[in-house]
């Protein structure tokens, strides 16, 4: 019975780490490794244990070999500046986790996270592997921490907490704008006096509360501030503070971002926005959809967030794809939803290299055209599937039977 009990614990290991078992190669493919390599045509890279170990090698030694046909083979697209797993059904308010009145700074909704989530399989048809979840907040200008999750849609999804920290800044309901950036900036010198005074009085020096950690960290430069600002006053405003204290800056929305570009490139600030956002306001009235070439045309390393409701992020890639439309080259587009959003949150992924992660897409052709589709997709070197709620839905009701409509045999 012991030899018995213990051969089950040895197959229940084995099955436990048999996703990582067998190395892979996709062979004959046309990569965008969005790296100095550029695009490798008629190109191998081999992965395992979740890793990418080899790029065109000379020999090809994997326990499996998939042959691409020339197709074209990218990084895991990462959204980011959503609510992914952390609302269900907007209108259902049982559903919504991402915020919360009297949230802070230090409001860290990775807790509610659910990789269950019907939306996780349905993005990933979408191309996306990775996401920056962040949450909405409550009356403070700090909404909180963002977190990043792969969409494995397993428990363990949670890569990193507190990656980065969401500040909402410009035009408000009620008050002035003036005051939020006020507080900001005391709030900032209040800590930098803070740390000067910690680091003369080392004796009676106390640990800081949660939220001084936080706002530390900012200006360690540990980890980037998110700021959420459309007017281009605005935003020269953020530029003042990050020279005034080295701050890592991130320019989420940016609406008016064009009228500013130059400042920014030279700030060297990115801007994560809308590829399609072209409606004007009082504090956008420049926006427009060939804001996002223009600010690549000034040297500003610019991320795609997807335009409207978390539950339509799957439809990054075809606003990348009317970016290309109008203006952006398809290597930046595809850059705007890769490498410089892993950039703008300091996080390993976003690009195919040796020793980066394996979270690979293989497309049934241009990843920007409405017609191609999702054929295979890695995430940390697992394949993964892209069936959703809405295919089984679709199955389930068109299927042939002698029963009723919606019924299956």
């Amino acid at each position: 019975m012991k030899l018995f009990k213990a051969s089950l614990l040895t197959l229940a290991l084995t099955s436990a780490t048999s996703v990582y078992a067998e190395s892979i190669a996709v062979t004959n493919a046309t990569i965008h490794t969005m790296t100095e390599q550029g695009v490798l045509t008629n190109a191998t890279v081999v992965f395992d244990e979740g890793v990418i170990t080899a790029i065109n090698p000379e020999t090809v030694n994997a326990d499996t070999s998939i042959d691409a046909g020339g197709k074209t083979l990218t990084p895991g697209f990462i959204g980011s500046m959503n609510q992914l797993g952390l609302v269900e059904v907007s209108a259902v308010s049982s559903t919504r986790d991402s915020s919360e009145k009297k949230a802070n700074i230090t409001f860290d909704a990775s807790a509610a996270f659910n990789p269950k989530s019907t939306v996780i399989p349905y993005t990933r048809k979408g191309g996306i592997t990775t996401n920056i979840s962040v949450p909405r907040g409550g009356d403070d200008m700090f909404k909180g921490q963002a977190f990043l999750a792969d969409l494995s849609g397993e428990f363990d999804s949670i890569r990193t907490t507190d990656v980065a920290v969401i500040v909402d800044l410009g035009a408000k309901r009620k008050g002035s704008r003036a005051m939020e950036i006020q507080k900001l900036r005391h709030k900032l010198q209040d800590a930098q006096e803070a740390l000067s005074k910690a680091k003369k009085d080392k004796k009676d020096a106390k640990k800081p509360k949660r939220a001084d950690q936080a706002i530390n960290a900012l200006l360690a430069g540990e980890k980037p501030m998110i700021a959420y600002v459309d007017r281009a006053t605005d935003i020269l405003a953020l530029l003042a503070l990050k020279k005034e204290f080295s701050l890592d800056l991130v320019i989420a929305g940016a609406g008016d971002a064009v009228s500013v570009a130059d400042e920014i490139a030279q700030a060297e600030v990115p801007v994560i926005m809308g590829a399609i956002n072209n409606l004007p306001s009082f504090d956008a009235l420049h926006r427009t959809l060939a804001s996002a070439s223009t600010l690549f045309d000034a040297g500003v390393n610019v991320a795609y967030s997807v335009s409207g409701d978390t539950h339509n992020l799957y439809m990054l890639r075809f606003d990348a794809g009317i970016s290309v439309a109008n203006g952006v080259s398809k290597e930046n587009a595809l850059k705007a939803v890769t490498a410089n959003v892993a950039d703008a949150f300091n996080i390993d992924a976003g690009r195919i290299a040796v020793g980066k992660k394996a979270d690979l897409v293989l497309w049934s052709g241009d990843p920007f055209e409405l017609s191609t589709r999702v054929e295979q997709m890695w995430i940390d070197g697992v394949e993964t599937s892209t069936l959703s709620r809405q295919d089984a839905l679709r199955d389930r009701y068109t299927a042939e039977t002698d029963m009723p409509r919606a019924y299956v045999k």
